[in-house]
């Protein structure tokens, strides 16, 4: 056995503490080392003992998540989970978190509700695990143990999509790019989406994160770029120009009818552990794209989107990976290099040229 990660958790609500730990609890890699109410807690408790992974409370008494989170980023980088409620507003807020230094995102779990539990239980879990293997400030931690924790069975992107046909859609005159990123991912994705122009490929967009949180991130992105950003809705097509981001906690695919490109939003089971699940895109683009997709796999904990890109290669797409020198954690991209189904691995900095000069091939 590795040495377990050791949290910590920032939240004013003890009926909070006490579920996260319960929750992280379950899994044996995790031990909950303390709970502090406040930040000035927390500080004296770092003080005595420095954790690997804090899970933070964005509204707190004395002062709030995001000042802390800074004055920790300065001072002693630890990786941070923000904990926020599922709100419009708070979004916003997590988001200045995510530029400020935060890994991911949490919600709180709902506490009575146990269908709910069982399912935010196994995220959260997947969360902090994630970000104990988060490269801080550019120095690498520990790798530990990342057991799946949660149930034993793990569905695949089988549970969304019918059978393959074997047959591989034709080069025409329009691409889609194809993007599966999960820790580290919203902040990488904005550099790569600032870097391409107005006529960029049309683009789908699969970055693991909470509901409604999407949205926001989507409308500052759209802020940000020379491309128009927005969160996926049924039936939105897949034009030049245009990026499109799968709503949180539901499935993105992509479709064809006629010459055009379409995606379908659907509610399903958690694949691969996750809803969005990047294997369900990338596996749908390679049926219905084929050699007109190119796919691209960023920064992330697990193995999420490695079958689909091997899909997608044997379709005849072309397809990238993030380096691990520029990954905030270089899992999904050196799951997908394993399995054989990446074409060229690539600095962050150079994706969108990538993009572009494939688009130039086209």
């Amino acid at each position: 056995m590795g040495k377990k990660i050791r949290v910590l958790i920032v939240d004013d609500s003890a009926s909070v503490r006490q579920t996260l730990t319960a929750v992280l609890s379950q899994d044996p890699d995790i031990e909950v080392m303390g709970a502090a109410s406040d930040p000035f807690m927390a500080a004296k408790r770092i003080q005595e003992d420095i954790p690997d992974v804090i899970t933070l409370d964005v509204e707190m008494p004395r002062m709030d998540g995001i000042t802390f989170l800074r004055k920790l980023m300065a001072q002693h980088p630890i990786p941070v989970v923000m904990c926020s409620s599922l709100t419009e507003t708070g979004s916003e807020t997590l988001l200045q978190a995510l530029e400020a230094g935060a890994v991911d995102i949490i919600l709180k779990p709902k506490i009575g509700a146990a269908d709910h539990l069982a399912e935010s239980g196994m995220r959260i879990r997947e969360v902090v695990k994630s970000a104990a293997h988060a490269r801080i400030s550019g120095v690498r931690r520990p790798t530990r143990s990342a057991a799946a924790s949660g149930p034993a069975s793990k569905l695949t992107a089988d549970a969304m999509l019918p059978p393959p046909t074997g047959r591989a859609m034709a080069k025409t005159t329009e691409m889609v790019v194809c993007v599966g990123a999960s820790t580290g991912g919203t902040e990488a994705l904005r550099e790569m989406l600032e870097a391409l122009p107005a006529n960029a490929p049309g683009m789908v967009i699969v970055q693991h994160m909470p509901e409604k949180f999407t949205a926001a991130f989507a409308k500052r992105l759209n802020g940000l770029c020379e491309v128009e950003v927005k969160e996926a809705e049924d039936g939105d097509p897949v034009l030049r120009g245009h990026v499109l981001i799968a709503p949180g906690d539901k499935h993105m695919l992509l479709e064809r009818q006629g010459a055009r490109y379409h995606v379908s939003v659907k509610t399903g089971p958690l694949v691969s552990r996750h809803r969005p699940s990047v294997d369900v895109l990338f596996r749908s683009a390679a049926r219905a794209a084929g050699a007109n997709a190119m796919g691209v796999i960023m920064t992330g904990m697990g193995d999420d989107g490695a079958r689909g890109m091997e899909e997608m290669k044997r379709a005849g797409a072309f397809n990238i990976a993030q380096d691990e020198a520029t990954s905030v954690v270089f899992g999904m991209p050196k799951e997908a290099i394993a399995h054989g189904g990446v074409d060229k691995v690539v600095p962050l900095e150079q994706i969108a040229r990538e993009i572009l000069m494939a688009q130039a091939k086209f």
